[in-house]
């Protein structure tokens, strides 16, 4: 997932700043142009990741516990106009860690 996500990020021209990836939710902290919306980006993000993983492993797509979805309808966007990006990027890391 890891490698996938970087693949798209690259080709979009976003930014990875930070990535971690838990075992129920990703965290991704990029930048990106002005005129990137936040919704487009995670749409991008999620879709094309989507497509590459049912790709490499189509059994997921059948199997009953992922029901065809690689992802939820959901995901959360924030700025970091009122922290530093190295305070994001330790939150990152921490979590990482834990």
């Amino acid at each position: 997932m890891r490698k996938e996500i970087r693949k798209v990020c690259k080709g979009y021209g976003y930014e990875i700043i930070s990535l971690d990836i838990q075992p129920d939710h990703v965290h991704l902290f990029i930048s990106s142009k002005p005129t990137s919306a936040p919704s487009e980006i995670a749409r991008t993000i999620k879709s094309v990741v989507a497509k590459e993983t049912f790709k490499k492993f189509p059994a997921l797509r059948d199997d009953e516990f992922w029901g065809g979805k690689f992802w939820t309808n959901s995901y959360y966007v924030g700025t970091a106009g009122e922290v530093s990006s190295e305070t994001i990027k330790e939150y990152i890391n921490r979590v990482e860690e834990l």
